[in-house]
């Protein structure tokens, strides 16, 4: 038999499906040289896409909100997506739609004249923490060096690559002893953390924030959960003094779920593995993924 050439993951670059060790992106497309750029990520499991709809919604909004104009339709971009992942037979994978400016007209550096570029690939599956250390969750802390970005500067309900603040505070963190970060904004309020979203629990009532935050698809299917399941939410504004009074902090993303945060700074959680109510939005999460609403099948 043929080794498939795919199966380490599949990009479409410039009209044509390519192995991912050969994909390549022109060195001029201002989503590289500029980061000029918008993208989503979608997760599929057990050969399934997770709400994807809602991210093909979130990220028309994203290069809506960018002026954008991609050279394809959402329609074809679903399917550009599914035959990524067809073709690498990936049944868990991490897969990423990406919109450049991309490349300028010859002696022009008018935004408004760009040749946009759109680009895709699917890979396997990537975690912020890896399923065997979800019982013990992570150890974090809130960074004192680094500030998120200004949402009038930089809008975070727009997934880019302006990544500078979320990468230095990874640093703070590893030089802190602890395995990741938690930003807060110029005024102290908890915003996010390096790709994912924050939960406190506080007397039985789950709390999120409202600014300087990208409203995550895990987030909101966190919330949604969280809803079928009787406990109330809060989306708003607040202080670290309120991650420090929680019994339970966990962390959403694509690139994991629903993860555990059983300590921060010094202040452990719990017994230091994954609280009960943590654990029932957990296992509801990965429950949703096997059937459902929110799952859309793809024909290998």
């Amino acid at each position: 038999m043929t080794e498939n050439p795919f199966a380490a993951g599949c990009a479409w670059i410039e009209d044509e499906y390519v192995p991912i060790s050969e994909a390549r992106i022109p060195i001029l497309d201002t989503g590289f040289i500029r980061s000029d750029v918008t993208y989503d990520v979608v997760g599929t499991w057990e050969g399934g896409f997770f709400r994807l709809d809602d991210h093909m919604d979130r990220f028309e909004r994203s290069w809506q909100k960018l002026h954008m104009n991609p050279p394809v339709s959402k329609t074809e971009m679903v399917d550009i997506l599914t035959e990524c992942v067809r073709k690498s037979g990936i049944k868990n994978a991490y897969v990423e739609m990406i919109v450049t400016r991309g490349l300028a007209p010859k002696g022009s550096r008018d935004p408004r004249l760009f040749s946009n570029r759109f680009y895709a690939f699917a890979v396997p599956y990537m975690w912020i923490c890896h399923p065997e250390n979800h019982d013990e969750g992570l150890h974090m802390v809130i960074v004192e060096d680094t500030i998120r970005i200004p949402s009038n500067a930089v809008d975070p309900t727009v997934k880019n690559f302006h990544w500078g603040d979320l990468i230095r505070s990874l640093f703070e963190a590893y030089e802190r002893g602890a395995q990741n970060a938690i930003l807060l904004d110029a005024e102290g309020n908890v915003t996010e953390g390096p790709g994912f979203n924050i939960f406190a629990l506080v007397e039985g009532e789950l709390y999120t924030p409202q600014h300087g935050a990208l409203e995550g698809i895990t987030r909101r299917t966190a919330l949604d959960l969280a809803e079928m399941a009787g406990i109330k939410t809060h989306i708003t504004t607040f202080k670290t003094e309120l991650l420090f009074k929680a019994s339970e902090l966990f962390l959403t993303t694509t690139a994991g779920g629903i993860i555990p945060i059983t300590k921060l700074n010094d202040h452990v959680y719990g017994n230091g593995r994954m609280g009960p109510t943590t654990r029932q939005l957990y296992d509801h999460y990965w429950a949703e993924h096997k059937a459902g609403q929110w799952v859309t099948k793809i024909a290998y």
